[in-house]
This record gives C-alpha cells, sequence and structure tokens, in this order.
C-alpha cells in the first residue's frame, strides 16, 4: 500500500507569487498617490494666481476714472498670501486707456519669478511659467 498525504494549503511558490502580485499592485497604488498630490498641489496653486488676478480685476473696476487714469503702468506687487513672511506670489498690472475704457492685463507669477525683470515677464509669460493671465476691459 501507498502512503497518500493529503497536502492542504500553499506552497511556497505560491505564497511568495502571491506577494510578489499584492507588492506590485502597492506600488502603482503608491505612485498614483503621489502624482495625485503633486496635482493637487499645482492646481491649488493655479486656483490662488487666478484669485488674486480676479481680485486686481474688481478692485480696478470699482475705482473711479480719476483714480484709474492715474494708475502707473505696469505695476508689481510681491504677495504673502498667508502673512509668513515668505513671499508666495508676484502680481503684475498693466492698464492702457483706449478711448473711453481701459484695457487691464493681470499676469500672476510663483514667487521663483521675483528677481526677473518686470519687462522680460510681460513679453514672454509663458517662458516664466506664469500662472494667471487675465485681460479685461473696464468701461465708464
Amino acid at each position: 500500500m501507498k502512503n497518500k498525504k493529503k497536502t492542504k494549503g500553499f506552497t511556497l511558490v505560491e505564497v511568495v507569487l502571491a506577494i510578489a502580485i499584492v507588492g506590485i499592485a502597492l506600488l502603482g497604488l503608491a505612485q498614483l498617490f503621489t502624482y495625485s498630490v503633486l496635482i493637487n498641489s499645482r492646481s491649488e496653486r493655479m486656483t490662488n494666481a487666478t484669485f488674486l488676478a480676479q481680485q486686481r480685476i474688481e478692485f480696478l473696476r470699482n475705482v473711479s476714472t480719476t483714480e484709474l487714469s492715474t494708475i502707473t503702468s505696469p505695476t508689481d506687487e510681491i504677495l504673502d498670501l498667508n502673512s509668513d513672511g515668505i513671499m508666495d506670489y508676484r502680481r503684475v498690472t498693466q492698464v492702457q486707456p483706449t478711448g473711453y475704457s481701459w484695457h487691464v492685463r493681470i499676469l500672476v507669477f510663483s514667487a521663483e519669478q521675483i528677481g526677473v525683470p518686470i519687462a522680460s515677464l510681460i513679453d514672454d509669460p509663458l517662458k516664466y511659467r506664469v500662472r494667471a493671465d487675465i485681460s479685461t476691459i473696464v468701461s465708464w
């Protein structure tokens, strides 16, 4: 008579293979999580920049024509959003009279562009990675 043993359970090869498959799946999820954090951070910076541009446009829409005529163009602002002493954004405002209205352009850049000459930022905003570029007409 032959002894036939009934083996129950998994072999070592099966266990190692299962762990490898689970590890590869978890590694893919970790990379996806890292990517989503980076995209979320970029989105936050763009949202803040767009808000700063819209904020400036609303300010200019609410000033009188006399005040609007006296604004020197371009104006350059270095902004600290959260009052932590670290500058976060650079906002450049151009106001050009066109008859009975004014053409307004707001460019918002990240803090890395603080040392760049304003003329360079206006001439080629894409080269300096503009975060927001909004133009509008203000009329009375």
